[in-house]
């Protein structure tokens, strides 16, 4: 018997619209081929050491910008869980704090994800982008599993519907 392509999925979740798509996308997954979901939130700590050891922040500005990241973390987190929840799935969640890229691997590998499920987005001139096209650049380069962009036009469509 030939073993499912995918068992378990890790689900990338930053806080933006494209990453709840990603996570409706993994929800459908599931339904579907009754693969494991886990969602996870990195607080990027790395960054925001760096921005402080660079004079960008001072130290209670870096604390207090991670407190709030975290915050953040705990609110997307749940309302993942409670997408999940409306359709009869169940999302472990987690969050982490540290490098994004470094802590996603981790997270992949301590679930034995068969794939990790990133957020496509638009190209933006922003810098937040920039930090998260480098961190989904490091996690294309060292995941030990697939990974997926979601950029599935009709995914809410979907969503409703299963």
């Amino acid at each position: 018997m030939i073993k499912p392509l995918f068992r378990n999925v890790l689900i990338v979740v930053n806080g933006s619209e494209a990453s709840i798509q990603a996570a409706k996308y993994g929800i459908l997954m599931a339904k579907l081929y009754r693969c494991n979901l886990k969602a996870v939130y990195v607080v990027d700590t790395a960054t925001l050491k760096q921005l402080t050891l660079s004079k960008f922040f001072v130290a209670d500005e870096s604390r207090e910008y991670e407190t709030s990241l975290s915050a953040d973390g705990v609110r997307y987190l749940r309302y993942v869980e409670e997408l999940g929840k409306s359709k009869g799935i169940k999302i472990e969640t987690e969050m982490r704090k540290g490098s994004v890229w470094t802590e996603v691997i981790a997270a992949a590998s301590e679930n034995k994800s068969d794939l990790i499920l990133l957020s496509g987005h638009e190209s933006h001139s922003d810098d937040k982008y920039d930090i998260l096209t480098a961190a989904y650049r490091d996690i294309l380069g060292h995941a030990e599993c697939s990974v997926m962009f979601v950029r599935e036009k009709m995914i809410e469509q979907l969503y409703k519907m299963a």
